[in-house]
């Protein structure tokens, strides 16, 4: 049965469904290995989860719940991040969505996570033109 509200539950499924994909991924997986492990229940990662929960509650319900500043910073120190890696990240994510909601649930997810990639892809291109 899919999803057809967005609470903590139903995020905290989507980023535990999703998380353990893009850690298995050939391009996505080693840049999170490199900053949480490849043990996704080590400290790091709890502590990375958690963060992700409150995030996507926020993006998706307007809900303060503990997530507190710009997602863009963290990810600035990843790598080389392309575009093919975001579009991957994309696809993966449209996917677990697409699985656990309602497709008017699962596009608002996806709208909203294309946006975001949108303006990583920005602020990581305007960091190289420094």
């Amino acid at each position: 049965m899919l999803y057809d509200n967005v609470d903590r539950v139903s995020v905290e499924k989507m980023v535990r469904t999703f998380y353990p994909l893009v850690l298995k991924d050939e391009l996505l997986g080693p840049f999170f290995i490199r900053a949480f492990g490849n043990d996704i229940k080590n400290d790091k990662w709890y502590e990375h989860l958690r963060t992700l929960d409150n995030f996507w509650l926020l993006m998706m319900t307007g809900e303060r719940n503990g997530y507190w500043g710009d997602p863009f910073p963290p990810h600035a120190f990843l790598g080389d991040l392309s575009r093919e890696t975001f579009e991957r990240w994309l696809e993966i994510f449209h996917g677990v969505v697409s699985s656990l909601f309602i497709p008017e649930i699962a596009t608002k997810f996806h709208d909203k996570a294309s946006v975001l990639a949108e303006q990583f892809m920005e602020n990581l291109h305007d960091e190289d033109d420094e």
